[in-house]
This record gives C-alpha cells, structure tokens and sequence, in this order.
C-alpha cells in the first residue's frame, strides 16, 4: 500500500507530487538504493502511520498530496537524468512541490537542473555526512559524491548549506570553499540550529546524515550522525519557503527491520507540512 498515512490522492490538481527514482548505477560501494522509492512507499502505509504531522498538519484535508510513480531508471545517466527532467517539468509548471524518493544521490543533479529552471534564484540545504563535492571519484563525474559539485560549478543555486557533515576530505573541503557553501559539521552542532534562507529552498536528504543507530539502512555508515529528533527539529525551525524534498540513499538490504525506511517517510511527512504551512504564510 502507498498512501503516507491516508494522505494519497489521483488528483490533477495537486500541490505536492511524489515521484520515485529508483536508480543506484553512480553508487561507489554498495548497490540498493535502486530499491528506496518502493521501500518508502511500503513504509509509509497507513496501517502503520496516519496522515496527521507533529504541528497539526492534516496531509489528506490541509493539501492535495499524488504521487505519480516512478522514471523510467533504466539505460545510462544521461538518458535516465533526461527523463527524470522530462517527469518533473509538469509539476513544476503546476506550481507543485516535488518530493522525490531515490536512489542513490546522482539523482539530485537533474532534480536540480529541472528545478533551477523554474526558481532561477534557488537555495538548497543539504543533510549527509559526505559533502558529495568531488570534482570526480574514480574517473566519474557524475557519482553520487561529485553532485553538488556539479550543482555548483553549473551556478544552479545561489546558497548551499550542508548539515551533518563528519567525513569531508581535503579536496571536498577545497570545493567547499571555492564555491562559499556553508559546512555545518556535526563537531560543531548544538541543540535549537536554526536556519533562514532568503530565496525558495530544495532539501535534498541522504539518509546517512543520521547516525547509524538511526539510520542502518545505507550503504556507507559513518557513525556520529544526527539523531531523527535533531532532523525534524531543524526542519521544524526552518524560516524559508520550501518548494521541494528529495530523499537518496535508502538501502534497504541494510535495513531488515523497516527503521531507515520508517524515518525517511517522518522526513517526507514533516517536511510535507512545512511546505503546506509555508503556502499558508
């Protein structure tokens, strides 16, 4: 069953508009992450969770929530990146929040080529313990930890803020740099972070921000990560408007018990809920 708790519904006239990308070709060790999006979607049934969120939002009546299934994740990255593109063209159009579930964090790149076109000015914060900055990994620029590099140097967002960060390496940390993003490493968090972002903000969420305890369903565990209180805190205190989510790295051949899985859709869900309360503002 996909329904986030009730809250599903085949409508053309939706504001929220969940899209799975169930690719994990660009991943650097494990394969998995291909098989996020059914995960998630598994988790979310509402014979475990509802549609109501921590601050009231009703997810079924507060909103028109669809989801319009999954790209076609088959072929090479450009083709599989042209169509990702192609699928979220109409719900931007609309005026619609996409929330995407991935996949390995390669994804984020042509989510944020197509979003950029919509918001020319558009910031991103971004959960991970990677900063995904490599110019290349192994030859390829286009793995999952070359993203945001490519994000940068494409000038697609005006503001990066990365939180969570515990496993930056000299030539990320120089990119980091080179590019002015703000590393908000997990050494120097402290309880009540709150962020403010000037123009529209896409979150893009790997789930190995969270600390392994949290989180055991990913291919790369790095301990000393955020808790999910910490997370859901940070996004309740976020002064911006939110116009997008996505959520990578969900392994869940590492995940037997749903935990990982059961996290990313309370991620979705309050998320969800700042994007209807910041329509209301």
């Amino acid at each position: 069953m996909t329904d986030f708790g009730g809250a599903i519904r085949q409508s053309d006239e939706y504001r929220i508009a969940v899209l799975g990308i169930p690719y994990d070709a660009k991943s650097s060790y494990l394969r998995g992450a291909a098989l996020g999006p059914k995960a998630i979607r598994a988790a979310s049934t509402g014979l475990s969770t509802n549609e109501f969120t921590e601050k009231g939002v009703n997810l079924e009546l507060d909103t028109v929530m669809t989801d319009l299934g999954d790209v076609d994740a088959e072929g090479d990255y450009e083709r599989v990146s042209a169509g990702i593109q192609a699928a979220l063209e109409p719900v931007l159009e609309k005026g619609a929040a996409p929330i995407i579930l991935g996949g390995d964090h390669s994804v984020t790149y042509p989510v944020i080529k197509a979003v950029a076109r919509k918001y020319a000015d558009l910031d991103i914060l971004h959960f991970d313990s990677h900063p995904d900055l490599y110019d290349e990994l192994y030859g390829d620029p286009h793995s999952h930890a070359c993203t945001f590099a490519r994000i940068m140097e494409e000038g697609l967002a005006r503001t990066l803020v990365q939180v969570g960060i515990r496993a930056a390496s000299p030539p990320q940390r120089a990119n980091a740099r080179r590019f002015g993003i703000r590393l908000i490493e997990m050494k120097d968090i402290s309880d009540g972070l709150e962020l403010e972002f000037r123009n529209p903000l896409f979150i893009s969420f790997d789930m190995d921000a969270l600390d392994p305890a949290f989180a055991p369903g990913v291919s790369h565990h790095e301990a000393g990560g955020l808790s999910t209180r910490q997370v859901i805190d940070i996004i309740h205190r976020l002064r911006a408007r939110i116009i997008g989510l996505d959520v990578v790295e969900l392994n869940p051949t590492r995940d037997p018990v749903g935990i990982t899985a059961a996290a990313a859709v309370k991620i979705v869900k309050e998320t969800a809920a700042e994007i209807v309360l910041g329509e209301k503002r």
